[in-house]
């Protein structure tokens, strides 16, 4: 089925494309036909972070920044679903264009720059939502926020979800907020990391429950500031990571007339980086912090191929956008295979 409408979806404007695949999904959900078009995977549970997933293969954040669709997206038959990233205030993003599709590459660069309604609307639009599976939100920082003050927004966003969220996800690796990646030097993540888990433990007893904090990471690392960060998150005992954001090399794709649009590159060129990124973390952090797998998902040998460099979890975006939702089946059954015979 998407395989018919693709072509249409890419005769628009990616951005544009986007919108009305949202819509599209939202009454493919209200109508039952999600269910007819794409049958939900057979179950694989997976437990990471003191959580118990219904299959590994989830959705990473960015695609629905306000969680207007978390109920049609469910639907789709992720085990989770991650919304944001969020920031205390809306703001507009990037002026448009910041959106390209590098077709040839199975690829895309953005540059939207945490376009959001602000945290207040997200709340709203999660406690009007079903939420049938395990929802994570994604927090950032507005632009506007100096790094010194970074926290703050940071507190604030994890305050007003914190009861909403299975799971909390800390990005400081978007290329597309100026600075932010700043927050990964190891005395700057001390000091941002440590307040937030003062910030999480307080909030467990409030609320009655600990929600677990996971840190979104740069595929753009070199081998020492990989290892520096891993030092960190063990002495701050975050929950989990995230491996990897998009990345700002341009190598792969060289050629593509799109290359030089600024912004985050993802897709099938990310996959090596940022599964040797996944793989050096699993290497140094201890083996209770569980890692999710994210950047070209392309296939089901991609997922499989993560789940070898140490994921627990993946998760899809661009591959979603070429593919379609028949990704996520297929994704989980290379996973059950694998567990099946790992030497697969």
């Amino acid at each position: 089925m998407y395989s018919l409408a693709r072509p249409l979806l890419f005769a628009l404007e990616p951005e544009r494309a986007h919108e009305r695949t949202m819509r599209l999904l939202e009454l493919g959900y209200r109508s039952g036909a999600s269910r007819v078009l794409w049958p939900r995977p057979k179950p694989l549970v997976t437990r990471a972070f003191g959580l118990e997933f219904p299959n590994p293969v989830g959705l990473a954040a960015g695609l629905d920044k306000n969680g207007e669709h978390i109920d049609a997206l469910f639907a789709l038959g992720f085990g989770f679903v991650e919304i944001g990233t969020v920031t205390p205030r809306p703001q507009a993003g990037n002026p448009q264009p910041r959106l390209f599709r590098l077709g040839r590459d199975y690829a895309l660069i953005n540059r939207m720059g945490f376009n959001n309604d602000g945290v207040d609307a997200l709340v709203r639009n999660v406690e009007r939502s079903a939420r049938r599976g395990i929802l994570g939100i994604n927090i950032g920082k507005n632009k506007d926020t100096p790094n010194e003050n970074a926290a703050d927004d940071y507190l604030l966003c994890m305050q007003r979800v914190y009861g909403l969220a299975d799971y909390l996800v800390v990005n400081i690796s978007s290329p597309n907020t100026q600075g932010l990646r700043e927050l990964q030097s190891e005395i700057a993540l001390r000091r941002l990391i440590g307040s937030l888990r003062e910030q999480q433990e307080r909030l467990g007893v409030m609320h009655g429950k600990r929600v677990p904090m996971l840190v979104k990471v740069a595929p753009d690392l070199d081998e020492q500031e990989i290892d520096a960060i891993a030092s960190v998150l063990n002495e701050a005992q975050v929950d989990g990571v995230i491996a990897t954001n998009t990345t700002l090399d341009r190598t792969m794709v060289a050629g593509n007339p799109l290359a030089s649009e600024s912004g985050g590159l993802s897709g099938q060129p990310l996959y090596g980086r940022s599964t040797r990124v996944l793989r050096r973390l699993r290497a140094r952090l201890e083996e209770r912090i569980a890692l999710i797998g994210v950047g070209g998902v392309m296939s089901a040998a991609d997922a499989a191929g993560k789940v070898a460099a140490g994921a627990a979890l993946i998760q899809l975006y661009t591959g979603l956008v070429f593919s379609g939702p028949a990704l996520i089946r297929e994704t989980v059954d290379a996973i059950r295979r694998r567990r099946e015979d790992p030497s697969r």
